[in-house]
């Protein structure tokens, strides 16, 4: 009970959580920038647009899952974006055919498909877990060891693609996962696999006692360790499930594309960041919800799709995009102050 109260402050008065609370509050933000966007941009209202509002962004929203959840326990997770671009490299590289040209880019390992990937992942998740060693283990702010752990994964897809890319000598199977999805429709595979991960993450935010306890290790850590909870244990777990989601989004993108490209992801863990935010996730730790990063997701999406459909430069662009944000986090903090009294 004591630890629902942490995860869940209501103002009094009020049956409703700040956490539902501020992702109402962003829905409405979502509804009024959709609006706008309806008045500037011809045809931006058409259900197409809307389908692929979410359908051109499922990658980061999938990192936003993973973020989001490091983030309520107060730390951060910058390495997704390196750790995108290095698992869809190896993927590529594991089943490159075994000295089939003189181009070095050319061969690769020469493993089954379905082991590729397998040890792509392993190798994801080993970069969350060498996260969760130096910041749950020996102290080191995480915001250091994961700008660090980004800059080390870009730095390997950078050496095992000589600074370009690996696109030969793959299997047929290697664009399978990339290349399924609803007929007739812009839903591929991986925006189905996001759906289904933001549903999970949303039931097992709400129903696990797991979640309710890193709510308690983002609001107090010290307390957390005192009243029992091996807040080792869950960061670890955390770091290792935000590395797998970013190992996840390389594979469904080096299929989709039929390549491993050591720039890709280029810039993902800011825009995973500022999502979580958008959608009332706390940068200190103890509040937020994977929903309300869904909807920020979709926020950012809107004014990045109304930009574009506005032809503003991608000057502007990073200007437009950067006024919305900040709007939107002084909307939420001014909205919690008023509700608190």
């Amino acid at each position: 009970m004591e630890i629902n109260q942490v995860r869940k402050p209501a103002a009094v008065g009020s049956k409703l959580s700040d956490e539902t609370f501020i992702t109402l509050l962003m829905l409405g933000v979502l509804v009024v920038v959709f609006a706008i966007a309806c008045l500037l941009v011809p045809n931006f209202y058409k259900p197409q647009t809307i389908i692929n509002l979410i359908a051109n962004n499922w990658f980061i929203i999938t990192l936003g899952i993973g973020v989001t959840f490091v983030l309520i326990t107060g730390n951060f997770d910058m390495s997704v974006g390196g750790n995108v671009a290095l698992t869809g490299v190896l993927s590529v590289w594991f089943c490159q055919g075994y000295n089939v040209s003189q181009n070095s880019l050319a061969n690769g390992w020469g493993l089954p498909y379905i082991v590729a990937i397998g040890l792509a992942l392993l190798c994801s998740m080993g970069i969350g877990a060498f996260n969760a060693f130096f910041i749950a283990r020996l102290k080191v702010p995480s915001i250091i060891v994961t700008l660090g752990t980004m800059m080390l994964a870009r730095g390997a897809a950078e050496v095992i693609t000589q600074g370009a890319q690996r696109n030969t000598s793959l299997p047929d199977a290697f664009g399978i996962l990339g290349s399924l999805g609803i007929p007739g429709t812009t839903i591929r595979l991986s925006v189905m696999v996001m759906l289904a991960l933001v549903i999970i993450a949303y039931i097992f935010e709400k129903r696990t006692v797991f979640a309710r306890r890193i709510y308690l290790i983002g609001a107090n850590s010290e307390a957390g360790r005192l009243s029992g909870i091996n807040v080792t244990k869950y960061l670890t777990a955390l770091y290792i499930l935000s590395a797998l989601l970013a190992g996840i989004t390389g594979i469904l993108l080096a299929s989709e594309f039929k390549a491993g490209v050591s720039s890709r992801a280029t810039g993902y863990e800011f825009d995973a960041l500022v999502v979580a935010l958008l959608g009332g996730v706390s940068i200190t730790g103890g509040f937020g919800s994977v929903l309300g990063m869904f909807v920020g997701a979709l926020i950012l999406s809107v004014v990045t799709s109304a930009a574009t459909g506005l032809l503003l430069s991608p000057d502007w662009q990073f200007i437009l995009k950067a006024v919305v944000t900040f709007l939107a986090i002084l909307t939420q903090r001014y909205a919690l102050d008023k509700r608190r009294g």
